[in-house]
């Protein structure tokens, strides 16, 4: 970990280590042995004559082999690569082998039956992108949704003054501002559960040239469908060259990013509510918040997710404008720059666990919210002049915004002497003077 390059597997690898078994050479060397072991079998409920005699004992090995797959098996194949210079080859050349000890020698030329390098990473690749997002990334973005959802409850009748342009504005609540933030990230993720995971099945070029080649009556566009579906969990892309387009990938990156965004957005706010002392923060005991200033409790969770929420989404803004670009039918910048798409998760990953604990320190600083409005009583202005619009009160705006604008302090004495002084029925005055800048909050349902 001290000498890590990335600070994915160095500092944080706390918080990222359960992305390796979806991100890592490891991952994705099983992912690969995983799909060449899942094809074979799709192969032998074909009917094909070859692979008729296939002992059913001999399947489960098979699938036993997928399910015992460990590091030590994947270094075997890095040492076939050591040799062949090719990573998929290396694991045909791994499981030809396993064949032969398994006694399944007759059969191990229908390993990678037919098929490109690009049939193998393109499932492997959107399967492991799609478990790591299921079972990692989705579970706790969830995790802050439910966390953003029960502080706007819990919050939801404390009166807060809204800002515009840095300045005083007609007063919220603070649960509804966090509800604002719960709801936009629940429609983005409503929006990144509709994306499909798209696999390119069809040999070289995307056309199962030597497929129809070798069995011409075999409906082969039927097989890559049913193989990716049934046994992959997948959509098949068609038609493709002889890699996927990216096009759902890219869609899926988009969304993220913009999950992240709104993220950054919140982190941000939270800071600036903290630094208005609207917010305070736990203690934890041993912390140090400044190397000189011994008084000092920094938002450094806050800080910690929008620098690592920049991160990914720069890195998901290039794959996403990338990963849809291929020269012809194929080139090979695809190659190396998917072998990142588990970075950006991890910074976004990184980030959600420091919001999360960020949000888990605030205290509620009720006394300074409470100052706050106390302090800025102008803006009740637009409340009365709303009272008036109705009243047919002539230039009603013009009237407020002469006590009001500009002036460094108003006061509730200063807004009770305007309305005493307005040519009003007394019930209307009565009216108005019950408005106040605690119980100014509209309603949000």
């Amino acid at each position: 970990m001290l000498k890590a390059i990335s600070p994915i597997d160095g500092r944080y690898a706390g918080k990222t280590k359960e992305l390796q078994n979806y991100f890592s050479e490891y991952a994705l060397i099983k992912y690969r042995v995983f799909v060449e072991v899942q094809y074979f079998l799709a192969l032998c409920d074909l009917p094909l004559p070859q692979l008729q005699d296939i002992p059913d004992e001999k399947r489960d090995e098979l699938l036993r082999l997928i399910n015992r797959f460990n590091e030590t098996e994947a270094q075997k194949i890095k040492e076939i690569e050591q040799v062949t210079n090719h990573d998929v080859k290396a694991v045909e050349y791994y499981l030809k082998d396993r064949f032969d000890e398994m006694d399944l020698a007759p059969w191990r030329e229908f390993i990678h039956f037919g098929l490109t390098s690009q049939d193998i990473n393109n499932t492997a690749i959107p399967l492991s992108l799609k478990h790591a997002m299921e079972y990692i990334f989705r579970p706790a973005l969830q995790e802050l949704h439910t966390h953003l959802s029960q502080l706007a409850d819990d919050w939801a009748d404390i009166p807060m003054l809204a800002r515009t342009h840095g300045q005083p504005a007609s007063p919220t609540t603070l649960g509804k501002e966090f509800k604002v933030f719960a709801e936009r990230l629940h429609v983005q993720m409503e929006s990144l559960a509709q994306i499909d995971y798209k696999a390119k099945f069809g040999g070289a070029t995307g056309n199962f040239n030597a497929h129809y080649v070798a069995y011409p009556n075999i409906d082969w566009n039927t097989f890559g469908q049913n193989f990716v579906e049934q046994y992959l969990s997948m959509e098949r892309a068609y038609p493709t060259t002889q890699i996927e387009h990216y096009d759902n990938l890219a869609a899926l990156f988009q969304a993220t990013k913009r999950i992240n965004t709104i993220i950054i957005d919140l982190a941000r706010d939270i800071w600036t509510y903290i630094s208005m002392d609207y917010f305070k923060q736990k203690v934890v005991k041993g912390e140090v918040g400044s190397s000189a200033m011994p008084h000092k409790v920094n938002p450094i969770d806050f800080e910690n997710a929008e620098g690592n929420l920049g991160i990914a989404n720069a890195i998901f803004t290039h794959l996403a404008d990338k990963l849809p670009v291929s020269r012809l039918q194929r080139d090979l910048t695809d190659s190396t720059v998917l072998r990142n798409i588990g970075v950006p998760v991890a910074h976004s990953l990184i980030a959600l666990k420091s919001v999360k604990k960020g949000l888990q320190k605030l205290v509620l600083n009720k006394p300074r919210l409470h100052a706050d409005l106390e302090a800025n009583w102008m803006v009740v202005a637009e409340a009365i002049q709303n009272i008036l619009r109705r009243e047919g009160y002539p230039n009603p705006y013009e009237a407020l915004k002469e006590l009001t604008r500009g002036r460094p302090v108003v006061s509730q004495s200063d807004i009770h002497r305007f309305i005493d002084d307005l040519d009003i029925a007394e019930a209307v005055k009565q009216e108005m003077k019950v408005i106040t800048p605690h119980n100014y909050v509209g309603k949000l349902h």
